[in-house]
């Protein structure tokens, strides 16, 4: 069975490259934490502002394995997806993708874990949260 992926186009903006033209890398990191907030407001159905807002809900990411196997230009037309690897008590590890016409040129493992904002400290996803990514989970292809 396949795991079902978020996925969705973008375009390398000048305002992401250093230099040479070459998205720049940490820019990648924003990228994916972009991707994060889409997949859970389009694709789970739970605005993330309100994760963070009101109902004080932390996402911070507490490790990344990144692996860069080629260069995106400006300019370049890229897919990127997500996927999820593993959802536990307090945490989630994510994998993405990112691909261009000629192939994979990132491939992340993030490790999320679900806090109070109000304590800063690890607590379980809200059980809206957690449905919701077990949904988008069984909801493999």
């Amino acid at each position: 069975m396949t795991p079902r992926t978020f996925e969705r186009p973008v375009r390398v903006p000048f305002s992401a490259c250093d230099p040479a033209g070459i998205m720049f890398f940490p820019q990648v990191f924003l990228l994916f934490q972009d991707h994060v907030e889409r997949w859970i407001t389009d694709a789970l159905g739970i605005p993330y502002a309100e994760l963070l807002g009101p109902r004080r809900v932390g996402l911070p990411s507490v490790r990344w394995e990144t692996d860069f196997r080629a260069i995106s230009r400006m300019g370049d037309d890229i897919g990127v997806r997500l996927s999820v690897e593993r959802l536990g008590e307090k945490s989630l590890t994510l994998q993405f993708v990112i691909v261009g016409a000629d192939g994979v040129r990132v491939e992340a493992r993030q490790v999320i874990v679900c806090t109070s904002l109000e304590t800063h400290r690890s607590m379980p996803f809200p059980d809206d949260l957690r449905a919701a990514i077990t949904r988008f989970q069984e909801s493999s292809v």
